[in-house]
């Protein structure tokens, strides 16, 4: 039986504030989207493009995102694509692809100093959410890195 593979890995901004809310069982899921830009060159001109890509985070990684992340916040993501049709308020039919996350990293400091930050989850299930728990508060030494 063949087998599909699904991963996407983007970087970019937070577009806006992210949403968390609660499915009715329960789960915490945090819906945002980020801006990727791409640089080309077009008959001698530069040109750029952005593309916004809409994400999903379940459990632990969702709450972290909606607690940290703002408007603005450099962040990459890695997960895989997932694409959902639906009917909206018209009856028209439209789809959506989204990244559901898996891993995200926060780059770059915050107002408050802190540096960039991973978290990784093996699955939607939040009981499966591998989330570090040695996370220091204070920022990071960089020149104390050995690489």
């Amino acid at each position: 039986m063949a087998r599909g593979f699904s991963k996407a890995i983007i970087t970019g901004n937070v577009v806006r504030d992210p949403e968390l809310r609660a499915t009715s069982g329960g789960t915490q899921v945090c819906s945002f989207s980020v801006a990727v830009n791409y640089n080309y060159v077009q008959n001698g001109e530069k040109k750029e493009q952005v593309s916004y890509i809409n994400c999903s985070a379940w459990g632990k990684a969702g709450e972290i995102i909606a607690q940290y992340a703002k408007k603005g916040t450099g962040i990459l993501v890695s997960g895989r694509l997932s694409q959902r049709a639906f009917e909206d308020k018209t009856g028209a039919k439209r789809s959506a692809t989204e990244i559901v996350v898996e891993d995200f990293n926060f780059l770059g400091g915050t107002s408050e100093g802190a540096s960039s930050r991973s978290y990784a989850s093996t699955s939607s299930d939040e009981s499966a959410d591998i989330i570090p728990d040695d996370i220091p508060d204070e920022p990071i030494d960089l020149s104390e890195v050995p690489f």
